[in-house]
Protein backbone atom coordinates (compact mmCIF):
# COMPACT_ATOMS: atom_id res chain seq x y z
CA UNK A 1 0.00 0.00 0.00
CA UNK A 2 1.44 3.42 -0.96
CA UNK A 3 2.37 5.65 2.18
CA UNK A 4 -0.08 8.14 3.09
CA UNK A 5 1.26 12.03 2.49
CA UNK A 6 1.46 14.11 6.04
CA UNK A 7 2.36 17.13 6.54
CA UNK A 8 4.07 15.99 9.49
CA UNK A 9 6.46 13.01 8.55
CA UNK A 10 8.65 13.27 11.20
CA UNK A 11 6.70 11.44 13.45
CA UNK A 12 3.56 9.16 13.39
CA UNK A 13 0.62 10.84 15.20
CA UNK A 14 -1.26 8.69 16.84
CA UNK A 15 -4.98 8.37 17.86
CA UNK A 16 -4.59 9.97 21.07
CA UNK A 17 -3.10 13.11 19.69
CA UNK A 18 -5.28 13.47 16.83
CA UNK A 19 -8.23 13.21 19.21
CA UNK A 20 -6.74 15.79 21.06
CA UNK A 21 -6.17 18.16 18.57
CA UNK A 22 -9.63 17.75 17.36
CA UNK A 23 -10.81 18.39 21.00
CA UNK A 24 -8.84 22.13 20.38
CA UNK A 25 -9.90 23.05 17.60
CA UNK A 26 -13.51 22.39 18.14
CA UNK A 27 -12.88 24.25 21.23
CA UNK A 28 -11.29 27.11 19.98
CA UNK A 29 -13.52 28.13 16.87
CA UNK A 30 -16.66 26.05 17.93
CA UNK A 31 -17.66 28.76 20.98
CA UNK A 32 -17.46 32.01 18.02
CA UNK A 33 -20.90 30.07 16.63
CA UNK A 34 -23.22 27.91 18.98
CA UNK A 35 -25.24 26.08 15.70
CA UNK A 36 -22.72 23.54 14.79
CA UNK A 37 -24.80 21.41 11.62
CA UNK A 38 -22.24 18.43 10.22
CA UNK A 39 -22.42 17.49 6.93
CA UNK A 40 -22.54 13.40 7.27
CA UNK A 41 -22.07 11.47 4.09
CA UNK A 42 -22.09 8.12 5.95
CA UNK A 43 -18.59 7.00 4.77
CA UNK A 44 -15.69 6.50 6.70
CA UNK A 45 -14.03 10.03 7.56
CA UNK A 46 -17.73 11.74 7.84
CA UNK A 47 -18.40 9.09 10.66
CA UNK A 48 -15.66 9.58 12.50
CA UNK A 49 -16.48 12.70 12.54
CA UNK A 50 -19.89 12.79 14.25
CA UNK A 51 -18.89 10.26 16.46
CA UNK A 52 -16.00 11.80 17.41
CA UNK A 53 -17.41 15.15 18.28
CA UNK A 54 -20.13 13.21 20.06
CA UNK A 55 -17.69 11.22 22.06
CA UNK A 56 -15.88 14.04 22.75
CA UNK A 57 -18.81 16.59 24.06
CA UNK A 58 -19.87 13.48 26.06
CA UNK A 59 -16.58 13.13 27.75
CA UNK A 60 -16.33 16.83 28.92
CA UNK A 61 -13.45 17.35 26.67
CA UNK A 62 -15.94 19.85 24.20
CA UNK A 63 -18.18 22.54 25.38
CA UNK A 64 -21.43 21.16 23.92
CA UNK A 65 -22.97 23.66 21.45
CA UNK A 66 -26.44 25.28 21.45
CA UNK A 67 -27.22 22.83 19.05
CA UNK A 68 -26.29 20.29 16.90
CA UNK A 69 -27.57 19.54 13.52
CA UNK A 70 -26.71 16.83 11.49
CA UNK A 71 -27.71 16.72 7.73
CA UNK A 72 -27.56 13.66 5.62
CA UNK A 73 -28.98 13.12 2.06
CA UNK A 74 -30.12 10.08 1.58
CA UNK A 75 -29.71 9.18 -2.65
CA UNK A 76 -31.51 5.65 -2.84
CA UNK A 77 -27.97 5.08 -4.48
CA UNK A 78 -25.66 4.48 -1.55
CA UNK A 79 -23.72 1.09 -0.86
CA UNK A 80 -26.10 -1.17 1.61
CA UNK A 81 -23.90 -1.43 4.37
CA UNK A 82 -23.20 1.91 4.11
CA UNK A 83 -26.50 3.55 4.06
CA UNK A 84 -27.74 0.48 7.21
CA UNK A 85 -24.93 2.22 8.79
CA UNK A 86 -25.64 5.73 8.66
CA UNK A 87 -28.97 4.93 9.86
CA UNK A 88 -27.86 2.88 12.82
CA UNK A 89 -25.48 6.14 13.68
CA UNK A 90 -28.63 8.87 13.18
CA UNK A 91 -30.52 6.39 15.41
CA UNK A 92 -27.76 6.93 17.96
CA UNK A 93 -26.95 10.41 17.63
CA UNK A 94 -30.65 11.16 17.77
CA UNK A 95 -31.27 9.57 20.75
CA UNK A 96 -28.24 11.26 22.20
CA UNK A 97 -29.75 14.49 21.82
CA UNK A 98 -28.88 15.61 18.35
CA UNK A 99 -31.03 17.09 16.00
CA UNK A 100 -31.02 14.52 12.79
CA UNK A 101 -32.56 15.32 9.67
CA UNK A 102 -32.46 13.02 6.58
CA UNK A 103 -32.69 15.20 3.06
CA UNK A 104 -34.15 13.97 -0.23
CA UNK A 105 -34.01 16.17 -3.07
CA UNK A 106 -37.40 16.97 -4.51
CA UNK A 107 -39.10 14.52 -6.02
CA UNK A 108 -38.44 15.47 -9.78
CA UNK A 109 -34.76 15.62 -9.04
CA UNK A 110 -34.29 12.11 -7.66
CA UNK A 111 -32.15 9.97 -9.75
CA UNK A 112 -34.31 7.72 -10.93
CA UNK A 113 -37.48 9.89 -11.23
CA UNK A 114 -35.38 12.42 -13.21
CA UNK A 115 -34.17 9.61 -15.52
CA UNK A 116 -37.73 7.22 -15.86
CA UNK A 117 -39.88 10.17 -15.48
CA UNK A 118 -38.60 13.52 -17.21
CA UNK A 119 -36.40 11.13 -19.52
CA UNK A 120 -32.86 12.73 -18.94
CA UNK A 121 -30.37 10.16 -19.98
CA UNK A 122 -28.02 8.64 -16.87
CA UNK A 123 -25.12 10.68 -15.88
CA UNK A 124 -21.85 10.42 -17.86
CA UNK A 125 -18.31 12.44 -17.49
CA UNK A 126 -19.48 14.85 -20.55
CA UNK A 127 -23.01 15.44 -18.75
CA UNK A 128 -22.57 14.74 -14.88
CA UNK A 129 -26.11 16.47 -13.46
CA UNK A 130 -26.03 13.66 -10.82
CA UNK A 131 -23.68 14.59 -7.72
CA UNK A 132 -25.10 18.61 -7.53
CA UNK A 133 -28.75 17.38 -8.21
CA UNK A 134 -28.33 14.48 -5.97
CA UNK A 135 -26.26 15.63 -2.54
CA UNK A 136 -24.94 19.62 -3.37
CA UNK A 137 -28.64 21.25 -4.16
CA UNK A 138 -30.67 19.49 -1.07
CA UNK A 139 -27.33 20.08 1.33
CA UNK A 140 -27.51 23.89 0.66
CA UNK A 141 -31.16 24.11 0.68
CA UNK A 142 -31.24 22.49 4.02
CA UNK A 143 -28.31 24.35 5.74
CA UNK A 144 -30.27 27.78 3.72
CA UNK A 145 -33.05 27.05 6.30
CA UNK A 146 -30.56 26.32 9.42
CA UNK A 147 -29.00 29.64 8.57
CA UNK A 148 -32.52 31.25 8.23
CA UNK A 149 -33.59 30.11 11.66
CA UNK A 150 -29.85 30.84 13.66
CA UNK A 151 -28.44 33.78 11.41
CA UNK A 152 -25.28 31.91 11.24
CA UNK A 153 -23.92 28.44 11.52
CA UNK A 154 -20.86 26.43 12.01
CA UNK A 155 -20.59 23.71 9.39
CA UNK A 156 -18.38 20.98 10.16
CA UNK A 157 -16.97 18.57 7.40
CA UNK A 158 -14.92 15.29 7.53
CA UNK A 159 -12.33 17.07 4.99
CA UNK A 160 -8.73 15.62 5.49
CA UNK A 161 -5.38 15.87 4.27
CA UNK A 162 -4.01 13.06 1.94
CA UNK A 163 -8.10 12.55 0.54
CA UNK A 164 -6.97 13.41 -2.63
CA UNK A 165 -3.97 15.77 -3.77
CA UNK A 166 -6.67 18.39 -5.50
CA UNK A 167 -8.01 18.83 -2.15
CA UNK A 168 -4.77 19.09 -0.74
CA UNK A 169 -3.85 22.03 -2.58
CA UNK A 170 -6.88 23.50 -2.10
CA UNK A 171 -6.04 23.72 1.78
CA UNK A 172 -2.40 24.36 1.83
CA UNK A 173 -3.35 28.00 -0.18
CA UNK A 174 -5.64 28.78 2.50
CA UNK A 175 -3.63 26.92 5.59
CA UNK A 176 -3.40 29.84 7.51
CA UNK A 177 -6.84 31.49 6.73
CA UNK A 178 -8.52 33.95 9.75
CA UNK A 179 -5.77 32.97 12.20
CA UNK A 180 -6.27 28.91 12.02
CA UNK A 181 -2.74 26.75 12.93
CA UNK A 182 -1.99 24.01 10.75
CA UNK A 183 -3.25 20.62 13.12
CA UNK A 184 -6.22 22.80 14.27
CA UNK A 185 -8.34 22.25 11.37
CA UNK A 186 -9.02 24.05 8.83
CA UNK A 187 -11.37 26.79 9.65
CA UNK A 188 -12.89 28.89 6.74
CA UNK A 189 -14.58 32.44 8.86
CA UNK A 190 -17.54 33.00 6.55
CA UNK A 191 -16.42 31.24 3.75
CA UNK A 192 -20.26 31.50 2.46
CA UNK A 193 -23.07 34.28 3.91
CA UNK A 194 -23.53 33.02 7.22
CA UNK A 195 -21.60 29.95 7.29
CA UNK A 196 -18.35 29.72 9.13
CA UNK A 197 -16.74 26.17 7.96
CA UNK A 198 -14.32 23.94 10.25
CA UNK A 199 -12.94 20.78 9.17
CA UNK A 200 -11.33 19.21 12.61
CA UNK A 201 -10.11 16.09 11.35
CA UNK A 202 -8.00 17.59 8.92
CA UNK A 203 -4.78 16.30 10.77
CA UNK A 204 -5.95 12.90 11.04
CA UNK A 205 -4.23 9.99 9.31
CA UNK A 206 -6.35 7.28 7.41
CA UNK A 207 -4.74 4.79 10.26
CA UNK A 208 -6.20 7.56 12.77
CA UNK A 209 -9.53 6.81 11.24
CA UNK A 210 -9.33 3.33 11.16
CA UNK A 211 -8.32 3.25 14.69
CA UNK A 212 -11.25 4.82 15.80
CA UNK A 213 -14.35 3.28 14.00
CA UNK A 214 -12.93 -0.41 14.50
CA UNK A 215 -10.17 -0.19 17.64
CA UNK A 216 -11.60 -2.47 20.16
CA UNK A 217 -10.66 0.25 22.22
CA UNK A 218 -11.81 3.02 20.87
CA UNK A 219 -15.18 3.67 18.33
CA UNK A 220 -16.86 0.14 18.93
CA UNK A 221 -15.92 0.18 22.90
CA UNK A 222 -18.11 3.37 23.38
CA UNK A 223 -20.74 1.87 21.15
CA UNK A 224 -20.64 3.82 17.93
CA UNK A 225 -22.17 0.79 15.42
CA UNK A 226 -19.51 1.10 12.64
CA UNK A 227 -19.40 -2.57 11.84
CA UNK A 228 -21.22 -2.26 8.79
CA UNK A 229 -18.86 0.51 7.83
CA UNK A 230 -15.50 -1.56 8.05
CA UNK A 231 -17.42 -4.27 5.34
CA UNK A 232 -17.82 -1.56 3.01
CA UNK A 233 -14.90 -0.58 2.58
CA UNK A 234 -13.11 -4.08 3.11
CA UNK A 235 -13.10 -4.13 6.65
CA UNK A 236 -9.88 -1.88 7.23
CA UNK A 237 -7.55 0.44 6.29
CA UNK A 238 -6.07 -1.66 3.31
CA UNK A 239 -9.10 -2.66 1.53
CA UNK A 240 -10.59 0.78 2.05
CA UNK A 241 -10.07 0.87 -1.82
CA UNK A 242 -13.25 -1.35 -2.46
CA UNK A 243 -15.57 1.56 -1.58
CA UNK A 244 -14.42 4.75 -3.35
CA UNK A 245 -17.52 4.30 -5.77
CA UNK A 246 -20.03 6.87 -4.11
CA UNK A 247 -23.09 5.07 -5.68
CA UNK A 248 -24.04 1.79 -6.52
CA UNK A 249 -22.81 1.30 -9.93
CA UNK A 250 -22.16 4.67 -10.48
CA UNK A 251 -22.97 5.39 -14.22
CA UNK A 252 -19.91 7.51 -14.35
CA UNK A 253 -17.72 4.56 -13.35
CA UNK A 254 -16.78 1.67 -15.16
CA UNK A 255 -16.80 -0.76 -12.67
CA UNK A 256 -18.32 -0.91 -9.19
CA UNK A 257 -15.78 -2.53 -7.36
CA UNK A 258 -17.49 -1.76 -4.16
CA UNK A 259 -20.82 -3.33 -4.47
CA UNK A 260 -18.97 -6.41 -5.98
CA UNK A 261 -16.68 -6.67 -3.02
CA UNK A 262 -19.95 -6.09 -0.57
CA UNK A 263 -21.99 -9.38 -2.21
CA UNK A 264 -19.24 -11.66 -1.64
CA UNK A 265 -20.22 -11.11 1.70
CA UNK A 266 -23.08 -13.82 3.11
CA UNK A 267 -25.33 -10.92 4.79
CA UNK A 268 -25.81 -8.72 1.77
CA UNK A 269 -25.42 -11.41 -1.39
CA UNK A 270 -28.78 -10.68 -1.91
CA UNK A 271 -28.30 -7.43 -3.33
CA UNK A 272 -25.88 -8.94 -6.81
CA UNK A 273 -29.37 -8.38 -8.60
CA UNK A 274 -28.27 -4.37 -8.44
CA UNK A 275 -25.61 -5.00 -10.52
CA UNK A 276 -27.59 -5.24 -13.59
CA UNK A 277 -28.21 -1.33 -13.60
CA UNK A 278 -24.95 -1.05 -14.72
CA UNK A 279 -26.70 -2.64 -18.30
CA UNK A 280 -29.54 -0.35 -17.62
CA UNK A 281 -27.44 2.58 -17.69
CA UNK A 282 -26.06 1.52 -21.15
CA UNK A 283 -29.33 0.20 -22.74
CA UNK A 284 -30.65 4.15 -22.28
CA UNK A 285 -28.05 6.03 -24.11
CA UNK A 286 -29.01 3.44 -27.03
CA UNK A 287 -29.68 5.57 -30.16
CA UNK A 288 -33.00 3.42 -30.59
CA UNK A 289 -34.31 4.50 -27.12
CA UNK A 290 -33.76 8.51 -27.47
CA UNK A 291 -34.74 11.34 -29.35
CA UNK A 292 -32.70 13.43 -31.33
CA UNK A 293 -32.57 16.83 -32.87
CA UNK A 294 -32.18 17.26 -36.65
CA UNK A 295 -28.84 19.00 -36.50
CA UNK A 296 -27.71 15.65 -35.10
CA UNK A 297 -27.87 16.22 -30.56
CA UNK A 298 -29.44 12.76 -29.19
CA UNK A 299 -31.24 13.87 -26.42
CA UNK A 300 -34.24 12.52 -23.97
CA UNK A 301 -35.58 8.94 -23.73
CA UNK A 302 -38.50 7.77 -25.46
CA UNK A 303 -41.50 6.66 -23.62
CA UNK A 304 -40.99 2.95 -24.62
CA UNK A 305 -37.20 3.32 -22.73
CA UNK A 306 -38.88 4.85 -19.45
CA UNK A 307 -41.06 2.27 -19.54
CA UNK A 308 -38.72 -0.34 -20.03
CA UNK A 309 -36.29 0.97 -17.43
CA UNK A 310 -39.18 1.44 -14.86
CA UNK A 311 -39.67 -2.20 -15.16
CA UNK A 312 -36.59 -3.32 -15.50
CA UNK A 313 -35.44 -1.17 -11.73
CA UNK A 314 -39.15 -2.53 -10.10
CA UNK A 315 -37.77 -6.22 -11.01
CA UNK A 316 -34.44 -6.02 -9.43
CA UNK A 317 -36.02 -4.55 -6.45
CA UNK A 318 -38.33 -6.85 -5.87
CA UNK A 319 -35.67 -9.97 -6.65
CA UNK A 320 -33.74 -8.71 -3.59
CA UNK A 321 -36.90 -7.83 -1.27
CA UNK A 322 -38.42 -11.43 -1.99
CA UNK A 323 -34.94 -13.02 -0.99
CA UNK A 324 -34.48 -10.40 2.13
CA UNK A 325 -38.68 -11.06 3.49
CA UNK A 326 -37.84 -14.78 3.22
CA UNK A 327 -34.37 -14.49 5.32
CA UNK A 328 -35.24 -11.27 7.63
CA UNK A 329 -32.20 -9.49 5.60
CA UNK A 330 -31.37 -5.89 4.83
CA UNK A 331 -34.71 -4.74 2.24
CA UNK A 332 -33.67 -2.55 -1.18
CA UNK A 333 -35.86 0.55 -1.75
CA UNK A 334 -34.52 2.50 -5.00
CA UNK A 335 -38.31 3.24 -5.35
CA UNK A 336 -40.90 3.58 -3.20
CA UNK A 337 -44.19 3.93 -4.25
CA UNK A 338 -44.54 7.80 -4.21
CA UNK A 339 -41.30 8.00 -6.54
CA UNK A 340 -43.12 5.53 -9.02
CA UNK A 341 -46.42 6.41 -8.74
CA UNK A 342 -44.48 9.77 -9.98
CA UNK A 343 -42.56 8.15 -12.88
CA UNK A 344 -46.08 6.97 -13.81
CA UNK A 345 -47.92 10.24 -13.62
CA UNK A 346 -45.17 12.13 -15.87
CA UNK A 347 -45.22 9.41 -18.59
CA UNK A 348 -49.36 9.53 -18.72
CA UNK A 349 -48.41 13.09 -19.09
CA UNK A 350 -45.83 12.61 -22.08
CA UNK A 351 -43.34 15.09 -20.16
CA UNK A 352 -40.19 16.05 -21.95
CA UNK A 353 -36.95 18.11 -20.82
CA UNK A 354 -36.94 21.45 -21.73
CA UNK A 355 -36.35 22.23 -25.41
CA UNK A 356 -38.02 18.96 -26.83
CA UNK A 357 -41.61 18.74 -27.72
CA UNK A 358 -41.44 14.74 -28.42
CA UNK A 359 -41.81 14.77 -32.20
CA UNK A 360 -38.17 14.56 -33.06
CA UNK A 361 -36.86 11.61 -34.61
CA UNK A 362 -35.39 8.45 -32.71
CA UNK A 363 -31.96 8.60 -32.66
CA UNK A 364 -31.60 5.38 -34.65
CA UNK A 365 -32.97 7.15 -37.67
CA UNK A 366 -30.87 7.47 -41.19
CA UNK A 367 -30.63 11.31 -41.81
CA UNK A 368 -29.55 13.61 -44.15
CA UNK A 369 -26.85 16.08 -42.17
CA UNK A 370 -28.39 19.79 -43.17
CA UNK A 371 -25.89 21.25 -45.83
CA UNK A 372 -23.75 18.53 -46.00
CA UNK A 373 -25.99 16.02 -48.45
CA UNK A 374 -24.51 13.41 -46.01
CA UNK A 375 -26.76 10.40 -45.23
CA UNK A 376 -26.02 9.46 -41.41
CA UNK A 377 -27.18 6.80 -38.78
CA UNK A 378 -28.26 8.85 -36.15
CA UNK A 379 -25.81 6.80 -33.75
CA UNK A 380 -23.04 8.64 -35.61
CA UNK A 381 -23.98 11.79 -35.53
Amino acid sequence: MIAQASLWPEERQTLSDALELTALSLNEYGRTNRHWVIAYSGGKDSTATVTVIDWLITQGRVTAPESLTVLYVDTRMELPPLQASAAQVLARLEARGAIVQTILPALDKRLLVYILGRGVPPPKNTFRWCTRQLKLDPMRAAQQRLIGQHGEILLITGVRVGESAKRDQRIALSCGKDGAECGQGWYQHQDERGVDKLAPLLHWRVCNVWDWLTGQEHGLRHGYPTQMLAEAYGGDEAAEINARTGCMTCPLASRDVALEAVVELPQWAHFRPVLRLRALWEELRAPHFRLRKAEGRMGPLTFEARMYGLNYVLAIQNEVNAVAQAKGLPSLNLLDAQEEARIRELIARQTWPNGWEGDEMTGDTFFVRPGQGEWLFGADA
